[in-house]
């Protein structure tokens, strides 16, 4: 992935940096009347399909806010899909030989292959190159995540165009992680003192600040995470700060629970081992699949 030039906004002298990074990191520093000071730098492996998108907040009098672009990070590419126990293979065994035994039109999944099969019958309608789940797991603020993608037969519930992405909190973990921050949860009901003057608040839809004195309601970019005095807010789920578009793809087919086959903003990480659950394809055959799989077929994931 290119550099992502992301830009800190120091709140109290209003100055920038930027571009902070090259080949697949980013920087953030500390700036102090307009000098560029180490005494903090922050280095985020760029691993993702979300590409860094990012716009500076007004300067506020006195709390510390540091845009941090809203990133789907990818996991590190899993070189193979090693087995946690004997359970565990027999499971695979189980799913693969389902796959194999199916009739009729289904989509087959192998997760070790990284490889989608769309099959009528004995024929191969169309094959494509995945990128599946790592597996890998994270652990933060006493919650953890393991992302895989669940064996066995599925059903395409529903198919999407455009579909829209609403982060789930491990992409919250993940950031404030990597970033070093304390991590809390934004309630409507609940505004946050961030300064002497300022509040953090949910109103129509949208995160921004309550100027205490003058009333006035200021939204904050929704392609950045809620970030003041150390800690990253996450927004509550209704909210406009919790919806990204593109990120998916222009299609996908809906498995339930949260698990989607999808295109992807980065077609490299194709064939890769890297996603976060779902099975994420090339354009051009996530389109395929959305107009040639109907509603209730189904889907063998091994």
């Amino acid at each position: 992935m290119d550099a992502t030039h992301t830009r800190f906004h120091d709140s109290i002298t209003g100055s920038k940096t930027g571009p902070a990074a090259s080949s697949g990191a980013a920087g953030l520093a500390v700036s102090v009347s307009g000098r560029r000071c180490p005494s903090r730098l922050l280095t985020v492996g760029v691993l993702a399909a979300l590409a860094g998108l990012t716009s500076t907040a007004r300067a506020q009098e006195d709390s510390a806010r540091v845009p941090v672009p809203v990133q789907y990070s990818e996991m590190e590419d899993s070189a193979e899909v090693m087995f946690k126990s004997p359970a565990d293979s027999l499971e695979w065994a189980r799913a693969r030989a389902s796959a194999i035994h199916a009739t009729g039109l289904r989509v087959i999944v192998s997760l070790r292959e990284r490889r989608v099969w769309v099959m009528r019958g004995g024929d191969t309608l169309r094959a494509a190159r995945a990128a599946v789940a790592s597996g890998m797991t994270i652990n933060f603020a006493g919650r953890s995540w393991t992302f895989r993608t669940p064996r066995g037969r599925h059903t395409v519930l529903r198919k999407v165009a455009n579909p829209v992405w609403r982060p789930p909190d491990w992409l919250y973990a993940e950031a404030a992680m990597e970033h070093g921050l304390e991590l809390a949860r934004l309630r409507q009901d609940r505004p946050v003192r961030v300064s002497r003057n300022e509040l953090l608040v949910v109103r129509n839809g949208r995160v921004g600040l309550l100027n205490e004195s003058s009333r006035r309601f200021a939204p904050l970019p929704t392609d950045e995470h809620i970030v003041f005095n150390d800690t990253l807010y996450i927004p509550p789920f209704v909210t406009q700060n919790r919806h990204v578009e593109g990120e998916l793809g222009r299609y996908a087919l809906d498995l339930g629970d949260g698990y989607l086959i999808h295109g992807t903003a980065d077609p490299r990480s194709i064939g890769r081992a890297v996603t976060h659950g779902c099975i994420r394809l090339a354009d051009a055959d996530i389109a395929w699949l959305y107009g040639n799989v109907p509603m209730g077929t189904a889907v063998h994931i091994y």
